[in-house]
């Protein structure tokens, strides 16, 4: 198994904790972002969004950071990360949306103009992050994990830019429930960090 990846990245750096979380191996390979080398054969031809993360697994080969944690949980992570109850599963998948639209454009928004220099509409980044972090307060008001009672890729994909949120001026800040729920994720086994974080 490979993974097409950036240190730097949250969707990379959800792939790589969630495949520590499992103690799944795997071979890391660093793309030089930069220089462009993702949007060049041979990675543009894996993935033709010219994105990463990328895994290579066997012959399959998957773009999107919400899909691969999709099939690690499914082929390699077990019930726990992703059940198949119908209606458990449906609320994993709630929180892979809300990472994949809301969190991208709020909190991902907002580093990446701060941090990386990306010209998109700062102010409505920040707005929007916001509100995740006040829907995300909410949802942690009496409970532990966003979809179940136990840690799924839920919160594996929802973690990152929220964490890293002070990274483009939108810090957990007098959101207590939050920061008790990324304390948690921090506590559990074979967790790994990334930059600033």
């Amino acid at each position: 198994m490979e993974l097409y990846d950036l240190e730097l990245s949250g969707n990379c750096y959800k792939v790589r904790l969630f495949l520590s979380l499992i103690q799944k191996d795997y071979t890391l390979i660093p793309v030089d972002f930069l220089d462009g080398e993702h949007t060049r054969p041979p990675l543009s031809d894996m993935n033709p969004f010219k994105e990463i993360p990328i895994l290579s697994d066997g012959d399959l080969t998957l773009r999107d950071s919400q899909a691969i944690l999709i099939y690690l949980a499914r082929k390699y992570g077990g019930e726990a990360w992703l059940p198949t109850e119908a209606g458990a599963q449906a609320q994993v998948m709630e929180w892979l949306m809300m990472a994949e639209n809301e969190i991208a454009r709020g909190p991902n928004d907002a580093r990446l103009h701060d941090k990386f220099g990306f010209k998109l509409d700062q102010a409505l980044a920040v707005k929007k992050a916001q509100r995740v972090l006040a829907l995300l307060e909410a949802r942690l008001e009496s409970r532990d994990w966003l979809a179940l009672d136990r840690p799924t890729i839920a919160d594996i994909a929802c973690f990152p830019y929220v964490a890293l949120g002070h990274e483009g001026g939108v810090p957990v800040g007098d959101h207590p429930n939050v920061a008790a729920w990324i304390d948690r994720i921090k506590a559990l086994d074979n967790f790994i960090t990334m930059p600033e974080l």
